[in-house]
């Protein structure tokens, strides 16, 4: 079985760090991901929720914020738990095992931003049949992708 997403896309609010209880870093944000545009032109996006964990959650809630373009690598995982009202809530998420900062060096107004892609998280699963047989990544050339304001879906 393969379980990988792979989306390319822009923040839509700033990421949220918290701590486990014994310490563990996690980054939340939701991912804006366009959709291919409809026969009627229309460009419509999906809005992912994206969870980090460890150092590489550190990073993002360092290095992005709102509007700020990423690369996320990961696994689709859905979890559920009961509310204040003791109805069930079911959530799909995406966790994320490689982000790649895709805004120009400098270019996100909070300082320099790194490059490369930070190094997937400690907690993160190793290469094993659930994954892909082949081992490249995807956004390892470096290339700057070009994106207008006017791509941004909010």
């Amino acid at each position: 079985m393969i379980n990988r997403a792979v989306l390319i896309g822009r923040l839509t609010n700033d990421p949220e760090l918290r701590y486990t209880s014994n310490g563990t870093p996690v980054a939340t944000f939701i991912l804006a991901v366009n959709r291919p545009r409809t026969k009627n032109d229309q460009q419509e996006a999906d809005f992912l929720p994206i969870v980090v964990w460890s150092k590489m959650g550190e990073s993002c809630a360092q290095y992005l914020h709102k509007g700020s373009t990423c690369a996320v690598d990961g696994r689709i995982q859905t979890r559920s738990y009961e509310n204040r009202d003791g109805q069930k809530v079911r959530i799909t998420e995406i966790v994320a095992e490689n982000v790649r900062f895709l805004d120009p060096k400098g270019g996100n107004g909070r300082g320099t931003s790194p490059t490369t892609s930070t190094q997937p998280a400690s907690n993160a699963r190793p290469a094993t049949s659930q994954r892909p047989s082949f081992e490249d990544d995807p956004f390892a050339d470096d290339a700057t992708i070009d994106i207008s304001d006017e791509d941004l879906p909010f």
